[in-house]
């Protein structure tokens, strides 16, 4: 019976899902406001086809947060997290600390005693990571400013969670009995801090997070080529979810948000060769479970108090994003986001966070809030949830066109009407300068670029430049890609280009690929999708540069070029050699470190050779000076 009631339900959420999202789609409406629609229309208030499973669910269905932060990760670089540390530290630091002041004083003037308007500030100071990353995503919007900045402050808003569960006990206002007491009824469950100092859950807490990063360094790539090897696509699915779920228990087992391990997790492996086998394998389950967690928020609502109290929920809702509306406001102004940008940001982060459920039932559990306050606030913060995707269509339909709107990043791709043997994808200071060479020795081009406003400065340049996004298939078969012999992507995006790539190589085999790359690593990735014509965007300039040092220092110009071009056929063989080793650190360091050596005996050798060549030729030009040429 219990394996009935089981499958009944995920028949339940699943028809509800199938049914709603389409129809909200169609309408416009989003998929995470059919998901929303889909929970309440199955929740208690709706044909009530779930009933106490639904929190079950809930908690299950979070995992879906949890795998979000996952790839999140895995698309950020450390050296791009590095890049983006002004904005995540910036502005998420300022829109935190300024909304807990703000309503923690509100909390206060209510009547709220200190600890307990600290508690609820905190705790709605957090927007929605799934709702605002899963909108802007569908409406393309996260390439903007808006979408840039909205995602630097959601990722603060992350972190902080962590710090924020360390201060809800300490906000306790009925003593260290009464906490220890409610942290062994919550649920039964234990955590490996519990029963040590603050110093000894700090160590544990850092200790584990070191750990993760550690191992993701050092320990999960070999342990995803020994299961590689295997060859057995099912395997490597289950080692990836083997990764996240056991990244999320060790988190929980510390006390810490799983979101937090798990994106860290992905960051460390952002730059390894697994890269997108991970993200193949982990988003089916990312994408079901947030719809699953999305569905569970619907259902959740207690409109039971709502109908009891609307005008306090009411209040609650407009007051909530009212304010948090105007402190993005002032934070975008800070950081100099253009007026209809700063809107959409604003409009986007403006909601309560999935995290609240989290730290509301923390705050409860050690007595820090009670549950007359607790209740319409977790009310509040579930519609202004499913407010969200309502709010940006309202702001798309009725507030961007007032303000010159974001239109040019949603306009629809050109329509192309020539084709040509060569097509251009990316027409910036690195794809004008090929294009240029090509078009004034009469070699039609093809150029397509994602950039509205380059595209506009283009044409003004009197320039032919289609807008489009060279990764659509439709796009590139509209430019002639069944025609055409070359394609040269010459934008400086290398997951994008690996992506194109394998679409090309699935759809267009006959194309010929150019394309530049930053060093051998993405060098070696490149000619694993099956480019053969890869170009580091330095290394001739490199090469020029060591050129002119080289005679600036006394070197004969005819020395210079000779040993450079030495120089560079050595090291385009050796970037050959290290490919095949890549995979073998050991090897790999061996190789190079033996190259290097060669090229410097190889240099040696070929200075006294030419040194040996000059003064042979003076010598010669000497003799024949005095005798006439008569020997």
């Amino acid at each position: 019976m219990q394996g009935e009631g089981f499958f009944f339900q995920a028949f339940v959420y699943l028809s509800a899902a199938v049914i709603s999202v389409p129809v909200a789609k169609r309408l416009g409406l989003g998929s995470v406001l059919g998901y929303l629609i889909a929970g309440f229309i199955i929740g208690p208030f709706g044909f009530q086809l779930i009933g106490e499973e639904g929190q079950d669910v809930m908690h299950f269905a979070e995992f879906g947060v949890v795998m979000m932060l996952f790839l999140i990760g895995l698309e950020l670089r450390p050296s791009l997290l590095w890049r983006l540390r002004g904005p995540i530290l910036g502005m998420g630091g300022l829109q935190v600390g300024l909304t807990i002041a703000a309503l923690t004083s509100v909390g206060m003037f209510f009547g709220l005693s200190l600890q307990a308007s600290l508690a609820v500030g905190m705790t709605l100071a957090l927007s929605s990571t799934a709702i605002v990353l899963q909108t802007l995503n569908e409406k393309r919007l996260m390439k903007t400013d808006a979408g840039q900045s909205a995602f630097s402050v959601l990722l603060f808003q992350d972190i902080a969670v962590i710090p924020m569960l360390a201060i809800m006990p300490i906000l306790a206002v009925k003593g260290v009995d009464a906490v220890k007491e409610a942290g062994e009824s919550h649920a039964g469950s234990t955590t490996w801090v519990e029963g040590f100092s603050g110093w000894g859950q700090a160590l544990i807490v850092v200790g584990v997070i070191s750990f993760i990063i550690i191992a993701g360094l050092f320990l999960i790539r070999p342990f995803f080529r020994y299961v590689a090897k295997t060859r057995l696509r099912e395997l490597f699915t289950a080692a990836s979810l083997l990764l996240v779920i056991g990244i999320s228990l060790l988190m929980t087992k510390v006390g810490l948000s799983p979101a937090l391990g798990t994106f860290l997790a992905g960051v460390v492996l952002a730059n390894s060769e697994y890269r997108h086998e991970l993200e193949g394998d982990i988003e089916p389950f990312k994408g079901l479970l947030l719809g699953l967690f999305f569905i569970a928020v619907g259902a959740s609502i207690d409109f039971g108090l709502i109908t009891a109290k609307p005008g306090l929920i009411g209040t609650l809702v407009v007051g909530l994003i009212a304010i948090k509306f105007i402190i993005l406001l002032i934070v975008g102004k800070i950081f100099k986001i253009k007026h209809d940008q700063n809107i959409l940001f604003a409009f986007s982060l403006a909601q309560g966070g999935e995290f609240a459920f989290v730290l509301f039932s923390f705050a409860l559990q050690n007595h820090v809030i009670s549950n007359a306050v607790a209740s319409p606030l977790i009310a509040a913060v579930a519609i202004s949830m499913a407010l969200t995707p309502l709010v940006l269509i309202l702001n798309d339909k009725l507030i961007q066109p007032r303000f010159g709107t974001h239109e040019q990043e949603e306009k629809e791709a050109d329509g192309i009407d020539e084709e040509n043997s060569v097509i251009i994808a990316g027409f910036g200071n690195f794809g004008s300068i090929v294009g240029r060479l090509l078009r004034a020795n009469n070699v039609g081009i093809t150029v397509l670029e994602h950039d509205s406003d380059r595209v506009e400065l283009l044409r003004k340049l009197g320039l032919k430049v289609f807008y489009g996004d060279v990764s659509r298939q439709d796009l590139l078969h509209a430019a002639g890609a069944e025609k055409a012999r070359i394609l040269i992507l010459a934008f400086n995006d290398h997951g994008k280009t690996l992506d194109i790539v394998r679409m090309v190589r699935k759809y267009y085999p006959h194309l010929i690929i150019f394309t530049r790359s930053s060093g051998r690593t993405e060098i070696f990735e490149l000619h694993e999708g099956g480019v053969h014509h890869v170009y580091r965007e330095t290394f001739e300039t490199s090469l020029k540069l060591g050129i002119d040092a080289l005679t600036t220092l006394g070197f004969r110009s005819y020395q210079a070029q000779r040993v450079t071009k030495t120089f560079r056929h050595y090291d385009i063989e050796a970037t050959h050699m290290l490919r095949h080793a890549r995979h073998d650190k050991k090897s790999y360091i061996s190789i190079s470190r033996q190259r290097i050596e060669d090229l410097e005996q190889l240099m040696l050798s070929d200075l006294r050779k030419i040194e040996e060549d000059i003064d042979t030729a003076w010598d010669t030009s000497y003799v024949m000076k005095e005798f006439g040429g008569k020997i």
